[in-house]
């Protein structure tokens, strides 16, 4: 299985950069992992939030594949502790599905059709965190998920 993390806009804060970079190494010594980044909406100041959120929905879904499980990280998704999440990886693992993919939305969310198109939703908390900081916190769950799986000392009860 593959593990691709879509999101929109670029990480701009480079300690932002180097800790998803880190993160996603470690994760590529258990599986195929890759991010990919749509581009951000230009020219938003005469476009409603609605129609930003559908531009960037059908960017994104352009990227989905039929076979794809697709995944948002979205306020009202699913809370996990780490070792649940670990538990729910190793099923996604075992299902067969080629390509797993996790998206993070723009500022406002994510279009209806992104989520009519979404098999499930995950929370990664009932704070609010920027777009780009729930990239590392997920990548560092992602990388943390798989050492649990093999009983590895990084993750402490």
């Amino acid at each position: 299985m593959k593990l691709l993390l879509m999101a929109v806009g670029k990480t701009t804060q480079p300690i932002i950069r180097q800790g998803i970079d880190q993160y996603l190494g470690r994760l590529r010594h258990y599986l195929p992992v890759d991010i990919e980044i749509i581009a951000d909406v230009k020219r938003t100041a005469a476009l409603t939030f609605e129609k930003q959120k559908e531009m960037e929905g059908e960017a994104m879904l352009r990227r989905i594949e039929p076979g794809d499980r697709l995944i948002l990280l979205d306020e009202n998704g699913k809370e996990m502790t780490s070792r649940e999440f670990a538990r729910f990886m190793e099923k996604q693992m075992a299902s067969g599905v080629k390509r797993l993919v996790f998206a993070v939305g723009g500022p406002y969310g994510f279009s209806p059709a992104v989520y009519q198109r979404a098999d499930s939703k995950l929370s990664l908390s009932r704070m609010t965190f920027n777009h780009e900081m729930v990239r590392l916190f997920f990548a560092e769950q992602l990388y943390r998920a798989q050492t649990i799986l093999r009983g590895e000392p990084y993750h402490h009860d």
